[in-house]
């Protein structure tokens, strides 16, 4: 099966040897994405709200680059430098996904690039 990079100036620039998304059929893979503020690569938002908010933005721009929306997200995986975050990051999260939320998992981790506090992945469908 081919696969496509799908990338988008409204998001950061990878940080490493990856791709911001893949197209893969009709899937596409988008990679964990942190609050960077997507034109300096700087840490944005220092309270778990902004950062969240920034982290999904980012995700909804790399949706738009693939002309995909967040109503054609399948699958996402939250990651919580601090699990106490969860209820202040869901709040947002339910914010930006209003009908037939994806599928999701959230797991508290050691830590994240750059000092972040939250990265959230996703998996979309073409119709």
């Amino acid at each position: 099966m081919k696969k496509s990079s799908v990338t988008s100036s409204g998001a950061p620039a990878a940080i490493g040897p990856y791709s911001q998304a893949i197209r893969s059929g009709s899937l596409l893979f988008v990679s964990g994405q942190i609050p960077l503020d997507p034109q300096s690569g700087a840490l944005s938002g220092q309270d778990i709200e902004a950062q969240a908010r920034r982290v999904l933005d980012s995700l909804g721009a790399i949706l738009q680059s693939a002309g995909l929306g967040f109503d054609d997200v399948v699958k996402t995986t939250i990651y919580l430098v601090d699990l106490s975050d969860f209820a202040a990051v869901n709040a947002v999260y339910a914010s930006y996904f209003h009908t037939d939320p994806p599928a999701r998992a959230t797991v508290q981790v050691a830590g994240l690039p750059k000092g972040a506090r939250v990265e959230i992945d996703a998996i979309a469908a073409f119709a």
